[in-house]
């Protein structure tokens, strides 16, 4: 059986408060920035689709990682970006503060835009 959202978040709280905080506060500003939204757990962390799969995030020990499946197509003028593969791209967040020092609610439309076929 699948493991639920809820599930995952009570798995990730268990890790440690603050990356349990951090991953809800990323679930807020997706559910704030890309309507309708829609989550999964995949993959070990929480998938978001909006008609197509555009990202997720994943709790680790040392961070959480907010994953853009296409985000070799995004123009990431704010330089946050990591990784080198062919498609994907992500972003280290080691605490809240993160979120809005990395800009990170101007990548989610991005992403789902590169997912959908432009960028």
């Amino acid at each position: 059986m699948p493991k639920t959202v809820q599930a995952l978040l009570e798995d990730i709280r268990l890790l440690g408060e603050e990356q349990f905080q951090v991953v809800e506060a990323v679930r807020e500003l997706v559910k704030k920035t890309i309507k309708p939204l829609s989550e999964e757990v995949k993959y070990g962390g929480i998938l978001f689709s909006s008609g197509v799969a555009f990202g997720g995030v994943f709790a680790y020990k040392e961070h959480i990682s907010v994953e853009f499946s296409h985000g070799a197509k995004i123009k990431d003028e704010a330089g946050f970006l990591e990784g080198t593969g062919k498609g994907r791209r992500h972003i280290k967040l080691r605490n809240l503060g993160e979120l809005s020092a990395k800009k990170l609610a101007k990548y989610f439309p991005l992403a789902l835009a590169a997912a959908k076929g432009g960028a």
